[in-house]
């Protein structure tokens, strides 16, 4: 985020506050809408140190600005980290050199501390801003953000100088810096909420337009807006105060609790969890909590449930951060303390501690390291708060066609001026009347007219059980065009099933055993590994843990066994959970069961958990009775073989490997290591990681069975014919991930799969990616087949490999290190190789999320399905996010589906294709109801005459309203369809489709208003007037007192007549633009709307035909010869059919199924690439409008794609290898060059 200082100019003030006066208060409206103005036009720029407002701007392609004011606080010192005592003594040595004015001092957090006399304090300047507080930084020059001891600060410091607690004193300081420890979601006043609803650019328009209604006269449609508004803004308040109150209770529950903090004397004290700081040492309960800070544990261990922050709902265990002064030679180091990184000691605020664990009568401790806003919860409570501004075209191109309205508007507002000078008319009529023509052509119900469908359509997900948090995103749901899945828990089943298992022996695999409950391995350190290496516990006497370490566990048959709280009280924090196995496993006859097997038991000494960055776990375990102990790990197993001795894996082990990923099967590998006796149970505890999981004995693998969903490939298949891309994103093994996609039909048998193995540089050698293909698999897998249908990654020795260079369909593959390095290195050839792109495996969490980025910044429009675990950020940052978690979690992502299958992807599209369409036809729809009457009133002018108050009312509400709002219920099409809608409303066929209506609506009224005055009974209309009798002569001047003076010439013949047919022209354009298939289900299937339309024809041509007194006075129209009324009938039957076959012919048929099939492209079934030309042209024709030759590019995929088809050296041949070398360029790109492995060798 940049940053810029400004101070208050009292000159600058005074002008804009005559300003202010002078435009009636708009132009503090305008300020207030645009923040930056607002700082320039009263402050002059100056340093961020003597700043007194500053002006932020996010450095995202929204590049929004914010406005926040500097406050100063009287303090004791400026860094609230330090030592108090030390900064009061450097500052008296140095002298105060602050500044001492007390203007602008926040006085409530001055009194705070209240011993601190003014005199002695120290002014520090801070502002706030989106709930995190900046304090004024003099080291960095600049205002910098307070991280507690989340930042720069190492283990050894947090066992040493921070392990003591806090006073008093030194807590208060504090607390003047970081405040109270609450993620306070404030629900606004209501009036707070209605000032800001009110002051929205539309409001004021409507504003606007009501006080020019009520010059004019116009009382009856000014009321009915009024109470349009008033409805629209309850709604609205009702809505946004809603969410927020749901939210604040969400966030409220249980943030507030009572805490025992350790002082820094080793007394307790009970205190509320708002007082707490980071440097507080608080006392976990026995019985759980929940956590209202983030803090590190200095002691003991915590089963949490950290579902509200990752939605995965396991219990986790958390153990103490390891004390580096206590260690021994060789054993942990001192390190930065990092709560992203040292996961596995950090209770996060909001997660759930279900139990403690603590020993020899020590209660567990942890430190507060982060509080309020900048804790985990408090960064996710902030993206809810303040979500990133959603950028989608519909919304970019509504602004750009309301511009358009306003120019038309403007072209009328001067015809208007000219036309009434002209007749004399006098100014005060000349201005109203002008400006009356601005709020015809801009209809104030449009707003409300676009959401309506939203609305509906967000019914039916309702109905569909798919939950929705962010309403705009539906529309967006529409235009996907590539869907990121998830693998386990998404495509695949959440359970895995144990398939068997291949152990070795003698460095040689034995054949596989489907069974391991054999008597045989019961005392095997193969057996032991799957009963030890885990974090299983016990919660209220059920086992719990990981779903995976859980069924391995119960495969074995083994019981667990956990000291008791009196236990672990009365001994040392190595009291070990004990694993042994049940007396089944033995003999039947229990008599011969030696005492050996009877007492046979291993405790876990210590646990090293599952690292999704290590890709593995490990224990250290001692078998009773035994004098030394064991290593057991276990994990991916490309990763453990690397961590084994060489002697000790078998020379089959790719081979065997592969022949099981190929089939989809989840393969793990298990190593073992016997440390040596000297190494005693103390040291065990501070011993490193990586000292221990090293030198290890390859012990085979363990296969497990991750079955497809039902739904995942017959939905995949709907995407595939829908052309939508679909990827995967998983944490997996890469050839398991790559089976899974051939098997669900992610990658269709005939099609490439290449995988990109890419490395960072090392030992002077630059980046490399090198380039394996896989052979093409069977079309149907079957997990009993043999190794005669593996994917076999191997080089491919015949030919050059010329010919697949030729081919169309190939995808990449790669895993989560391959993609940082290409992602870092690479960056010219990123674009191109997530364009085809399909299996991304062993991908950590924030690598999810660089890559739906990455798919972004090409222009994709990305929806992302997971079932919330590790897949959060990357379901906050989609287009659109799909969560198939129920959890709190899942509030992050703008939508939530309560089947837990990928069933509701196709689902969601269908809905937000529909909604955008929706959108689309209304907007057409209301643009045509302005030009329309914006004619109609035009043409009125012309003869200083205009429409009626009440037929204004009567076209507004019961034709307009009643059609926008049954128009929008249309339910979305049953199927997917390959046709892509427009990308946005500035696209050629919406354009095309606009201008055509246009110039036939106004062709009609026209003709309408010019042969009135060729009747042979026309005359310029006076209450005198009757064309309806064949003889005037009865009339007498007596009868002009029966008729009030009508002073604005509402009643006329042109009146009458252009007033019936341009209410024909509403409900011919409304039939016209309501398209059903393929995106919506057709017209005559939504029977309100079709009700509602046969209603309005049939009132509108009773009374056109007949003669009503009462409706004529009150619509205030004249009576026509019934010729007249029929001529009428024809022109509008004629305009109906040139309007239905310009629209289904013309512009359906002819323009775009027969160009196209000329071009050689199928007519239903445009691509992405044509679909942009259409829009292209669409763009081109209103830059010519507005005499601009500014186009947007198009969509950067695109782009890519073309480059592509005319490189003959893409995809990259097989046995090659693509290095980076270190020649940057301007744009900062290393140059690639690609070398054939084939030559070099």
């Amino acid at each position: 985020m940049e940053i810029y200082g400004y101070k208050q100019c009292l000159w600058k003030l005074i002008l804009v506050a005559i300003g202010v006066i002078c435009t009636g208060g708009f132009l503090l409206l305008l300020l207030y809408w645009m923040p930056e103005w607002s700082v320039k036009a009263t402050c002059t720029q100056t340093s961020l140190k003597e700043a007194e407002v500053v002006l932020l701007r996010t450095t995202d392609e929204f590049k929004t600005w914010f406005r926040a004011k500097v406050h100063k606080l009287l303090s004791p010192g400026t860094d609230p980290m330090e030592n108090l005592e030390s900064q009061i003594t450097n500052r008296m040595e140095n002298g105060n050199e602050n500044d001492t004015s007390l203007r602008s001092i926040d006085r409530n957090k001055m009194l705070l501390l209240g011993k601190i006399a003014e005199s002695e304090g120290v002014l520090v300047r801070y502002f706030v801003h989106h709930s995190i507080t900046y304090f004024w930084n003099s080291f960095l020059q600049n205002f910098k953000d307070l991280k507690g001891l989340a930042e720069g600060v190492s283990w050894s410091a947090i066992h040493g100088q921070h392990s003591k607690g806090l006073n008093k004193e030194l807590e208060e300081y504090r607390k003047l810096f970081f405040g109270l420890n609450e993620v306070e979601v404030k629900v606004p006043s209501v009036f707070k909420l209605l000032i800001k609803e009110v002051l929205n650019p539309f409001y004021i328009f409507q504003l606007f337009s009501i006080i020019l209604w009520t010059f004019n006269g116009y009382y009856y449609y000014g009321v009915a807006i009024v109470i349009m508004s008033l409805v629209s803004i309850v709604t609205s308040l009702h809505t946004i105060r809603k969410q927020y109150v749901m939210l604040h209770d969400m966030v409220a529950a249980h943030s507030i609790i009572r805490v025992s903090v350790c002082r820094a004397n080793n007394e307790i004290e009970e205190t509320l969890s708002t007082d707490l700081v980071p440097g507080d040492i608080i006392v976990i309960p026995t019985n759980g909590t929940i956590m209202p800070c983030d803090s590190v544990l200095l002691n003991g261990t915590c089963i949490v449930n950290e579902s509200m922050l990752t939605g995965e709902s396991v219990p986790v265990t958390k153990i103490n951060l390891p004390n580096p002064n206590k260690s021994f030679k060789g054993l942990e180091e001192d390190e930065i303390y990092n709560p992203e990184k040292h996961k596995r000691y950090t209770l996060f605020c909001g997660s759930t501690v279900i139990q403690t664990r603590f020993y020899t009568g020590e209660p567990v401790r942890a430190i507060v390291v982060r509080t309020g806003f900048g804790t985990t919860k408090g960064h996710l409570v902030r993206s809810i708060l303040y979500p990133k501004p959603t950028d989608f075209k519909l919304y970019r191109d509504a602004y750009l066609f309301l511009l358009c309205l306003v120019g038309i508007a403007g072209v009328g507002f001067l015809y208007t001026v000219i036309n009434s000078v002209l007749n004399g008319v006098g100014v005060g009529t000349i201005i109203i009347e002008s400006l009356d023509i601005i709020t015809i052509t801009v209809p104030p119900a449009l707003p409300a007219a676009l959401t309506v469908g939203i609305v509906f359509a967000q019914r039916r997900l309702k109905t569909l059980g798919i939950s929705c948090t962010s309403p705009q995103r539906i529309n967006i749901c529409g235009q996907l065009n590539l869907i990121c899945f998830d693998k386990t828990g998404t495509l695949t089943e959440d359970g895995l099933d144990i398939w068997g298992i291949q152990r070795v022996k003698d460095n040689s695999f034995l054949p596989s055993e489907q069974s391991v409950c054999k008597e045989s391995l019961v005392k095997s350190h193969f057996m032991a590994c799957m009963a030890t290496c885990h974090t299983l516990t016990k919660i209220d006497g059920k086992l719990s843990g990981d779903p995976l370490d859980l069924k391995m566990f119960e495969e074995t048959g083994w019981v667990l066994e956990e000291a008791t709280e009196e236990e672990t009280a009365l001994h040392n924090p190595i009291m070990p959970t004990v694993v042994r196995p049940t007396k089944q496993l033995f003999l039947a006859n229990e008599a011969v069961i030696d005492h050996d097997m009877a007492s046979y038991e291993i405790g876990i000494v210590r646990q090293f958990p599952f690292s999704s960055a290590l890709q593995r776990m490990s224990v250290i375990v001692r078998v009773l009775g035994e004098k030394h102990m064991d290593t057991y790990l276990k994990g991916a197993p490309e990763m453990v073989v690397k961590l084994c001795k060489a002697e000790t894996v078998p020379p089959s082990f790719s081979d065997v490997l592969k022949n099981y990923t190929k089939q989809g099967l989840r393969v793990i590998a298990l190593a073992h290591r016997k440390l040596g006796s000297k190494l005693t149970w103390h040291k065990v505890q501070n011993v490193s990681r990586d000292v221990i999981e090293s030198n290890m004995a390859f012990m085979g693998f363990i296969i497990m069975q991750n079955k497809l969903k039902p739904d995942s490939s017959s939905v995949l298949e709907k995407l595939r014919k829908a052309n939508i891309r679909t990827v995967m994103l998983t944490g997996d093994n890469m050839l398991t991930a790559i089976s899974v996609a051939r098997n669900s039909g992610m990658i269709l048998p005939q099609d490439k799969v290449i995988i990109a193995d890419a490395l960072p540089p090392k030992d002077g050698k630059n980046a490399q990616i090198h380039w394996l293909y896989a052979d093409n698999a069977p079309r149907h897998l079957d997990i009993s087949t043999a190794a005669s249908e593996a994917i076999d990654i191997k080089a491919e020795n015949e030919g050059s490999g010329d010919g697949l260079h030729q081919m169309n369909h190939y995808h990449f593959a790669m895993d989560g290190k391959s993609f940082s390095v290409i992602n870092e290195h690479f960056q010219d050839l990123l674009s191109k190789l997530i364009l085809n792109g399909t299996v991304f495996a062993r991908m950590a969490p924030d690598q999810k999320t660089q890559l739906v980025e990455a798919f972004q910044n090409v222009d994709y429009y990305v929806g992302m399905c997971g079932d919330g675990a590790n897949d959060c950020g990357a379901l906050k940052r989609a287009h659109s996010g799909i969560s198939l978690s129920e959890l709190e979690a899942s509030v992050a992502s703008p939508f939530t589906s309560k089947t837990p299958n990928i069933a509701c992807v196709p689902n969601l599209i269908r809905e937000g294709r529909a909604a955008l369409m929706t959108s689309f036809c209304v907007f057409k729809f209301m643009a045509l109801y302005s030009i329309i009457q914006y004619l109609t009133v035009t043409l009125l002018y012309s003869i200083l005459s205009n429409l009626g108050d009440l037929q204004f009312l009567f076209i507004d509400l019961a034709i307009i309203l009643s059609i926008v709002f049954t128009m929008s219920l249309n339910a979305a099409w049953k199927d997917l369809d390959p046709q892509k809608l427009p990308s946005g409303l500035i696209s050629a066929s919406l354009i095309f489709s606009v201008l055509s209506q246009i110039v036939i609506s106004a062709v009609f009224q026209t003709t309408g208003f010019l042969l009135v005055k060729q009747q042979t009974w026309y005359e310029v209309w006076t209450p005198n007037s009757d064309a309806c009798s064949s003889s005037k002569l009865n009339f007498t001047l007596e009868h002009n007192d029966t008729y009030p003076h009508d002073e604005k010439n509402i009643k006329n013949y042109e009146n009458i007549t252009v007033f019936f047919i341009s209410c024909f022209q509403y409900l011919i354009v409304a039939i016209v633009f309501s398209k059903g298939k393929p995106f919506r289900q057709p017209s005559y299937k939504n029977y309100p709307f079709v009700v509602t339309l046969v209603l309005l024809y049939t009132f509108i041509f009773f009374i056109m035909i007949f003669r009503i007194e009462v409706i004529d006075q009150a619509l205030q129209l004249v009576c026509v010869p019934y010729s007249w009324r029929f001529t009428m009938v024809l022109l509008i039957l004629v305009n109906a059919v040139v309007s239905f076959l310009t629209e289904t012919i013309l512009l359906d048929l002819v323009l775009w199924k027969l160009v196209f099939k000329r071009q050689g492209l199928e007519p239903n079934h445009f691509t992405a690439y044509e679909q942009e030309i259409l829009d292209r042209k669409g763009k081109r024709c209103l830059s010519f409008v507005f005499c601009s030759n500014k186009r947007r590019p198009k969509a950067k995929y695109m782009h890519v794609a073309q480059e592509l088809l005319l490189d003959p050296d893409w995809p990259p041949k097989p046995r090659t290898t693509t290095e980076a070398i270190t020649k940057f360029h301007e744009n900062n790109a290393c140059q690639i060059i690609t070398v054939d492995e084939q030559n070099v060798l």
